[in-house]
């Protein structure tokens, strides 16, 4: 490898554009001895596992004792045996069931073909029998699967929340009684509104451990992050001090070679002209480069469509070379491809038939694929923990491997090319999620009360809200209250509620996306089709391209028509925000006199035309007006109320300086905050009547928030240094898609002074 990476960095095109290279050095693996039952000793030595790594065996001690765990190592470093001996073992000596959870079906097959395997060998008598229970089986599967009542149960949280938990006492009573160990494997998906939805999961499951006179322990895998034990007490409701951390990875692995690859600028404007050179035709021209040098690669790229375009054009390209063997060896691998297509190509990296995969973060999870040569990111996926998942594909044991991350041409890739310390030396972002949401608490709260009588001491479980959630439901109807002998209790009224709630969105209305033959495409939540699907929007789907014909609000349905336009659309919208209570507030660290501030928010958007862009140039090429409805947003946002002197250094310049700000500000928050760009929002404006002087917003994006501006808020110090070192750090002229440029801008980015938002946050941190 290091001959190979030593190639890449003398080849002809990489004088082009800056690149950074850091060698990260391997390690040798540290092994503890633990106490084993005979039968599952024999059948890990027939799998070549002798011994345990520390971290391991850490963990298996805890559970042992009763305690928690929380397992963040890296990638492929045997996380499963840390919750499969306790289990199996528990298993054998008792018939103890064994809950698993992962938020993803390909990740539940994986695992019961692994731990099916494994119960085969331990034999029939040992009593360990595992069954999937998902959305996939038929009724009859279904209760065949509770017929045989096996020992470890793998399902999704949103198999438990539909199909276990309201059928507790009925089907699953037998399950519930000997629960002893709950598995939350890969558990820092569990964020945002889908970890708010799965945090109520968790504590309905509670209700019903404690009913059938359970109380397991909970074995939590994690990729690295940056509040590993706290993530997993919000989520699961755990009290955080029972919850133990083991962290040290002491598995094997050899050196990885990385590479921060920066696409050369194109145009005019040359250097700083902040215009570059697509991230997928580079990552292509490696890939291609790397596979004709006989190392197996997977290329991690953001879009479905855009892994299936480039594997068939890459595969062209190997074929133009010569190389029609490789080019046949070449896959796209995307969640929507049929199961068994999938195994296919999974099994072919494993037995290296399959070179080369361009793929969706569908191959980011834990599906057994092997170790790789090397693995592509095509454009930084948006947080360092995604990038080192992703990263952690590479390496076979102690074998080196090459890790290249192309960059695309937003604010956070260029970002971490012109600063790699950023990257490597940074603090792991931290998860973060809200089961206090007030749009989905009542939900969660009737859904237990179906399952189990609520009691008072249930606020332990839902938080200091729940007592007005109850009144709330109570005297709407939904709930009725009861004295009995053993005092007050509540039961829900009317038909089991758990499949009005989905644990995947929190939007209840949804738009039907209709193709050229009347046939269903997609269903969009209501917001998102106003922004995607309103008349005369470019919809891909599928690889096929698409124009909206017209969007029926009363019937809930666009209609699409196949086109050939070579344009893309892009939304402008009106955006104003009310401040409906201060919830917190504080001084900046560096401008005591400024006070920055958390806040309830409604933010009401309006979207008025859209602009059509050339496919090819990306230069507009007109605009259309729309009357669409207006949305409203109640959530959460921090903000800060500009002081004087920084209002008065901007002169004229106020709109186009706080609004680059703004802009600056929000692209910068995933580096604190596990969160996609899209999920937070900001308003800026130069006299709000809450704070009457000038003002910057950054609001959470989902109702009743999920605690992604707190984030923000509680270290708004850091993300305002972040953010001024970023705008400045930037080299070309005015502004552009690497500093403060938005794809996401309903003002079509205008205003926007970038030398004047520097002004602005020097003032702010007080230089």
């Amino acid at each position: 490898m290091e001959a190979t990476v030593e190639w890449l960095r003398d080849r002809p095109y990489v004088d082009e554009q800056p690149c950074a290279y850091e060698r990260l050095e391997g390690r040798s693996a540290s092994f503890s001895a633990i106490d084993l039952d005979a039968r599952l000793e024999r059948a890990l030595e027939a799998r070549g596992i002798e011994r345990l790594y520390d971290h391991q065996a850490d963990a298996i001690r805890s559970v042992r004792s009763g305690r928690d765990v929380v397992l963040s190592t890296e990638t492929a470093s045997g996380k499963s045996l840390a919750y499969t001996v306790p289990a199996f073992k528990r298993a054998m000596d008792r018939r103890a069931t064994t809950l698993y959870l992962a938020p993803q079906v390909a990740l539940i097959n994986d695992q019961t073909e692994t731990l099916s395997d494994l119960a085969a060998d331990l034999g029939f008598a040992s009593g360990v029998t595992v069954e999937a229970y998902t959305g996939r089986l038929s009724r009859s599967e279904k209760q065949a699967v509770r017929e045989r009542q096996p020992t470890v149960l793998l399902c999704t949280p949103d198999m438990l929340h539909y199909g276990l938990l309201p059928h507790a006492r009925r089907l699953w009573s037998w399950f519930f009684e000997r629960l002893e160990t709950v598995v939350v494997d890969e558990i820092h998906e569990y964020r945002g509104i889908f970890g708010s939805h799965v945090a109520g999961v968790f504590r309905r499951l509670d209700r019903l451990c404690s009913e059938f006179g359970a109380d397991p322990e909970f074995v939590c895998c994690s990729a690295t992050i940056g509040n590993p034990v706290e993530h997993a007490g919000t989520v699961t409701g755990r009290a955080a001090p029972r919850i133990e951390l083991v962290e040290e990875d002491t598995s094997a692995s050899g050196a990885t070679h990385w590479l921060l690859w920066n696409p050369p600028e194109y145009g005019d404007g040359g250097w700083g002209s902040g215009r570059r050179r697509s991230s997928h035709t580079e990552s292509e021209r490696l890939f291609c480069d790397l596979l004709s040098r006989g190392h197996q690669t997977l290329v991690f790229t953001s879009a479905r469509q855009t892994a299936e375009r480039y594997a068939s054009s890459s595969a062209s390209r190997l074929r133009e070379r010569g190389d029609h063997e490789i080019a046949r060896s070449v896959a796209a691998y995307q969640a929507s491809l049929p199961d068994d297509r999938r195994r296919e190509i999974e099994a072919g990296l494993v037995s290296g038939d399959v070179r080369g995969v361009w793929s969706t973060n569908a191959l980011e999870l834990g599906v057994d694929i092997g170790g790789l040569d090397a693995v592509i990111l095509d454009g930084y996926p948006g947080t360092r923990m995604e990038a080192l998942q992703q990263a952690g594909r590479a390496g076979r044991g102690l074998e080196p491997s090459l890790v290249v991350l192309v960059a695309g041409e937003d604010q956070l890739d260029q970002y971490l090319m012109n600063d790699p310390a950023a990257f490597f030396e940074a603090e792991p972002e931290r998860a973060v999620t809200n089961p206090e949401n007030e749009r989905l608490l009542p939900d969660h709260v009737r859904a237990a009360a179906d399952e189990a009588w609520l009691r008072p001491g249930d606020d332990e479980r839902f938080g200091d809200s729940f007592p007005d959630v109850v009144a709330d439901l109570t005297d709407r109807g939904l709930l009725s209250r009861r004295e009995t002998n053993d005092g007050i209790r509540w039961l829900h009224n009317g038909s089991s509620p758990q499949h009005e709630i989905s644990l995947r969105t929190i939007e209840q209305r949804s738009i039907q996306l209709r193709g050229p033959s009347g046939e269903t495409l997609a269903s969009l939540p209501f917001a998102d089709a106003l922004r995607d699907a309103h008349e005369g929007a470019i919809y891909h789907h599928q690889g096929r391209r698409y124009e909206v014909e017209a969007l029926d609000l009363e019937a809930n349905v666009a209609q699409l028509q196949s086109t050939w336009a070579d344009y893309f659309t892009r939304v402008l919208h009106e955006k104003t925000i009310t401040v409906e209570a201060d919830l917190d507030r504080t001084p900046l660290e560096a401008r005591p006199d400024v006070e920055a501030r958390f806040a309830e928010v409604t933010m009401r958007k309006r979207i008025t035309g859209f602009q059509r862009f050339d496919g090819s140039t990306g230069e507009s090429i007109g605009t259309v007006d729309l009357d669409l409805p207006e949305t409203t947003l109640r959530t959460r946002a921090l903000y800060v109320p500009l002081p004087d002197d920084a209002v008065s250094a901007l002169g004229d310049g106020v709109p186009g300086g706080i609004h680059a700000a703004e802009h600056a500000m929000i692209s910068m928050l995933p580096t604190r905050v596990l969160c996609d760009r899209r999920d937070i929002g900001g308003v800026s404006t130069p006299l709000h009547p809450h704070t009457a002087t000038a003002t910057i917003f950054v609001y959470d994006g989902y109702p009743g928030g999920v605690n992604l501006a707190r984030s923000g808020y509680d270290e708004l110090d850091e993300l305002l240094e972040t953010t001024r070192e970023m705008v400045s750090r930037c080299p070309c002229d005015g502004g552009c898609p690497a500093c403060v440029q938005s794809p996401h801008c309903g003002n079509a980015n205008d205003p926007l002074e970038k030398e004047l938002s520097v002004v602005l946050l020097d003032r702010l941190l007080d230089r």
